[in-house]
């Protein structure tokens, strides 16, 4: 699944569609009026967190590349495209295994700009509160709440945690303070440094923990969890990243099972 740099490519990639007008639409999308959208010009291309957006006269469309989503720009996959655009110029937009959306063509009335990471909106202080308010919440469920931080996805969460040497089963309500606000901050800065590197085409090479096997500061066995209720990877040192909070009742309400990798 994308995470939110790998969109911000894309509205990248995409910005010179602006303007443009749609000269056909086709697709097996089931949940967009595909033949409404010819002769509509694009207005705007726009993203939040893992959202690629299409902001049209009277609707946007909402993306989302699931798992295994994907696009293509002025070139074509042997598949037939969730969705096809094509403009009057030529130019295309395809669109494969993904989810799209028909949502209100007023983005701000769609979206809190301030909780997408890599926003210039993104506010601090709201990503503080809103954890402040969910004290029993793991915090690496509260790395993959998009409603706390739009963008960041598993690999970020990851890299986060292990930046900050905090325990991926650590309690938000139990962090003290500075860890709180390192939580906080390197969720965005991480994100910044991720479109970095993917631009570079680098980005595992600087990965510390996320797929690993062996802790760069302690090397030791990283472990490898199914952790929290999204259950997802977790790759943590058992040393140098503390656990704030009991374990007892996590432990066994979670399921979760841990290996060493090897």
């Amino acid at each position: 699944m994308p995470e939110g740099p790998s969109i911000v490519i894309l509205r990248e990639l995409a910005m010179p569609f602006e303007g443009k007008t749609i000269a056909h639409a086709s697709g097996n999308s089931k949940t967009v009026h595909i033949d409404e959208l010819e002769g509509q010009p694009l207005l705007g291309v726009a993203s939040w967190g893992k959202h690629f957006l299409l902001r049209l006269a009277d609707r946007s469309l909402r993306i989302h590349f699931l798992l295994f989503g994907s696009y293509r720009i002025n070139e074509r996959k042997d598949a037939v495209a969730r969705l096809q655009l094509i403009f009057d110029d030529g130019d295309e937009l395809n669109f494969y295994a993904c989810s799209i959306k028909e949502i209100g063509e007023d983005l701000d009335a769609e979206y809190d700009w301030r909780v997408d990471v890599m926003n210039d909106a993104w506010d601090a202080a709201l990503a503080r509160k809103k954890l402040r308010a969910r004290p029993d919440m793991l915090v690496c469920d509260a790395l993959l709440d998009q409603e706390l931080f739009a963008g960041v996805g598993n690999i970020i969460k990851n890299e986060v945690l292990f930046r900050i040497r905090v325990h991926p089963l650590s309690t938000i309500g139990a962090l003290p303070a500075p860890k709180l606000r390192a939580l906080v901050e390197e969720a965005r800065q991480y994100s910044f440094d991720f479109l970095q590197w993917k631009k570079e085409f680098t980005l595992k090479a600087h990965w510390l923990a996320h797929a690993k096997k062996i802790c760069p500061r302690c090397h030791i066995a990283l472990h490898k969890a199914y952790l929290g209720k999204t259950q997802r990877r977790s790759f943590f040192c058992p040393r140098c990243q503390k656990q704030y909070g009991s374990d007892n009742a996590l432990s066994s309400s979670n399921n979760h099972h841990t290996k060493e990798t090897a």
